[in-house]
C-alpha cells in the first residue's frame, strides 16, 4: 500500500522544474537578502508589520512600511521599475504575502524574504533596534 507520500504522484520532471524555478522569482531567502544588504542592495527592504514590532528588531536596512499603509502616493517616492522585497514575522505569519499583494496590485515588482524575522535569526543573522530608515511621507 502506497504511504501518504507516494499516494500522489510526484510531477513529472518538466513540471516540478518549472514550478521550482518559478519560486524564485517570488521570494528570496534570509541569507540572500543578508548577502545582497551587505554588498549595497539593488532593492528595497520593507519590514510590513507594525512600528512596535518594528522597533523591538527589525533587518539592519529595512524600512517600516506597515502592509495597510503601502499606497500609490508611497511608493511614488521610488522609481518604477524598483524592486521590494518584504518581510514580516515569519512563516506564522503573511503580512509579507499581503504588502507583496499591495505592490504587486501597485503595478511594482516585488518579491517575499522567506522566513520573515523567525527565519533571520535562524540563520544567526542579528536584528537592529534603532537607526533604521523611515518610510517616505505620502506625495
Amino acid at each position: 500500500m502506497p504511504s501518504t507520500v507516494t499516494r500522489i504522484p510526484a510531477a513529472p520532471p518538466a513540471e516540478a522544474e518549472a514550478h521550482f524555478a518559478a519560486e524564485f522569482t517570488f521570494e528570496a531567502d534570509c541569507w540572500d537578502v543578508h548577502e545582497a544588504m551587505s554588498q549595497g542592495a539593488d532593492f528595497v527592504l520593507l519590514d510590513v508589520r507594525g512600528p512596535a514590532l518594528f522597533a523591538a528588531g527589525h533587518v539592519p536596512g529595512a524600512i517600516n512600511l506597515p502592509h495597510g499603509k503601502i499606497i500609490a502616493s508611497k511608493m511614488a517616492h521610488w522609481p518604477e521599475g524598483t524592486l521590494f522585497v518584504t518581510y514580516c514575522a515569519g512563516p506564522h505569519c503573511n503580512g509579507a504575502a499581503r504588502g507583496a499583494l499591495r505592490l504587486a496590485q501597485l503595478g511594482r515588482p516585488v518579491k517575499i524574504m522567506a522566513g520573515g524575522v523567525t527565519g533571520w535569526l535562524d540563520e544567526g543573522f542579528a536584528l537592529e533596534t534603532a537607526g533604521a530608515a523611515e518610510p517616505p511621507p505620502d506625495r
